[in-house]
C-alpha cells in the first residue's frame, strides 16, 4: 500500500476506512469532490436484530447541480437523529461496551451540525481517540484527479456498492465478536460504532490484523 492516501468523508465510516488512518502515514479527507449520494458519505451500515442495517444522514437539496462536499448540508427532515440514535441503542445495547461508549455517541444526535463534513470528521476525530490511533489526516485544498506515483486513490474504492474483496487486497477484515453473529455470522465491514461496542479497546487489535501484505504502523 502507498504511505499516502486519499479518502473521501465518510459518516460512521466502515471498519475499512478505519485500517487505512490505522496503517498510512498521511490520510488526505477529500473536501472539494462532487458530493455523491448513495454513499458512506452519509451513510453507514450496522449489524442490527433483523439483519444489515442502512442508516443514512439526509442532507439538503443544493441550488446548484454539484455541489462540493465541504458545503453539503444537513436537513432536519424525518427527526432522522432520533431514529438513528435509537437504532443504535436497540442494535448494541446487549454489546460488551455500549454502555462505556454510549454517551460519546450520543452527543452527534443531541447537537446540531451545519455541515456533513464537520460532522463526520468530528465522529472520526473521536472515534480515533476511542480506539487510539494519530492519524496524520489533512484536508484537500483542491481535488487532484490524478495523483503522485506514491499516493494511493481510496475515495471512491470504499464504497457501499463496491465489493472490498475485489477492489482492496491490503484489507484482509479479521473476523470479532458481533451481537448476532450466532443468527446471521460474522459480517465483516460494517461500521467502525459496530467495531467499537462489540470489541472495546481491542478495536485496535482488530484493525492491526485487517491489514495484509504491508508493515503497518506501530
Amino acid at each position: 500500500m502507498k504511505t499516502t492516501i486519499y479518502l473521501s468523508s465518510a459518516y460512521w465510516a466502515p471498519v475499512q476506512y478505519y485500517t487505512k488512518l490505522y496503517a498510512c502515514d498521511d490520510i488526505y479527507v477529500e473536501q472539494c469532490d462532487h458530493y455523491v449520494k448513495q454513499t458512506y458519505r452519509n451513510r453507514c451500515v450496522i449489524a442490527a436484530a433483523d439483519g444489515p442495517l442502512v442508516l443514512t444522514v439526509p442532507t439538503e437539496k443544493s441550488e446548484t447541480p454539484k455541489c462540493l462536499m465541504k458545503d453539503v448540508r444537513i436537513s432536519d427532515h424525518g427527526n432522522w437523529r432520533h431514529i438513528h440514535w435509537n437504532a443504535l441503542v436497540a442494535a448494541y445495547r446487549n454489546s460488551p461496551f455500549f454502555e462505556y461508549y454510549a454517551d460519546d455517541f450520543r452527543v452527534f444526535y443531541e447537537k446540531k451540525y451545519t455541515f456533513l463534513w464537520d460532522y463526520n470528521q468530528e465522529i472520526c476525530s473521536l472515534v480515533c481517540d476511542l480506539i487510539n490511533i494519530r492519524p496524520h489526516i489533512k484536508r484537500t485544498k483542491d481535488y487532484h484527479a490524478e495523483l503522485a506515483p506514491h499516493e494511493a486513490d481510496f475515495r471512491e474504492m470504499i464504497h457501499p456498492k463496491r465489493d472490498w474483496s475485489e477492489t482492496d487486497p491490503t484489507f484482509c477484515p479479521k473476523p470479532y465478536y458481533q451481537v448476532f453473529d450466532a443468527k446471521y455470522g460474522f459480517l465483516p465491514n460494517l461500521s467502525i460504532a459496530d467495531l467499537l461496542f462489540n470489541m472495546g479497546p481491542e478495536s485496535l487489535i482488530v484493525l492491526r490484523d485487517s491489514v495484509e501484505g504491508i508493515n503497518p504502523k506501530k
